[in-house]
């Protein structure tokens, strides 16, 4: 079988990258394969275009990425935004309000880039038990004295995204409570206890979708890779959507197939056995 293919977005963190936030080199080569067959491999995740690895976006041919869950898709060449859909500055106010109210790690996306508090950074392996997961983080975002007071210096820029990451379900389950009746929001979530805020309808999946209209690939040809539930309307939107063995169960349900384990480089796998010609 193989599955007419234009277009492949990929989530990194327990789908693309190992569990240790490696691109293996099987891998590689498999996304080097593709590329040379005409398909647009791009890494569609919810970090900023600051968090994607260098070799990612330093990779012949790959031309974009779909950032902050699908808020901006940028053509890495150029460095401009190909799709935009951001939150604004007073509705992520609100959320702000909300967060500072728990022992939470809080940052802020502006174009691309991550911010959060200096001391939050040095302390962020209480909120992350994954040493990988807390290094990715510590040394991708820029320190700020005070996250909040960057917040409110930057008041007519618009929000790519709102991460919150807590020390409990319980603390992440209560903030979510707290803001689901904010309008204008779009909530998810890629690890066990954090919350992820965008602008309301934005997600990987419709991002991608947007940037095959401008480049004339029907939704029918995109596929996407994910795990987490920041992927779920990812994979239920494009036209294949392909699970992780350790994906999440309603990530799992949505999707049309499902492949082996991020460490057992299943992206790579289910591309050159259904995808390759």
């Amino acid at each position: 079988m193989n599955i007419k293919t234009r277009m492949i977005g990929v989530d990194l963190d327990g789908t693309l990258l190992k569990s240790n936030k490696e691109l293996a080199p099987y891998t590689k080569e498999i996304l080097k394969k593709a590329i040379d067959q005409g398909i647009l491999v791009m890494p569609s995740t919810g970090r900023p275009l600051t968090g994607v690895p260098k070799e990612l976006l330093e990779f012949p041919g790959i031309k974009y990425a779909v950032t902050a869950n699908g808020a901006r898709v940028i053509d890495i060449t150029t460095g401009k935004p190909m799709v935009e859909e951001l939150l604004a500055h007073d509705i992520a106010e609100k959320l702000m309000d909300v967060f500072e109210h728990y022992d939470s790690f809080r940052e802020i996306y502006f174009e691309g880039v991550g911010y959060a508090s200096r001391e939050a950074l040095e302390n962020i392996s209480k909120y992350l038990e994954v040493p990988a997961m807390a290094n990715y983080i510590s040394s991708t975002r820029i320190a700020v004295d005070d996250v909040r007071e960057k917040f409110e210096e930057e008041k007519d820029r618009p929000v790519d995204k709102i991460q919150a990451l807590f020390t409990s379900v319980e603390d992440r389950d209560a903030a979510r409570a707290e803001i689901q009746d904010i309008s204008g929001i779009e909530i998810t979530g890629a690890l066990p206890m954090n919350l992820e805020i965008n602008a309301a309808g934005v997600n990987k999946g419709k991002a991608m979708i947007e940037l095959g209209k401008v480049l004339g690939i029907p939704k029918e040809e995109i596929m996407a890779f994910g795990d987490g539930d920041n992927d779920l309307k990812m994979l239920k939107e494009v036209g294949v959507g392909v699970a992780m063995e350790n994906a999440i169960p309603s990530v799992k349900e949505a999707a049309d197939y499902i492949t082996l384990t991020n460490d057992e480089e299943g992206v790579a796998r289910f591309i050159e056995k259904y995808v390759l010609v």
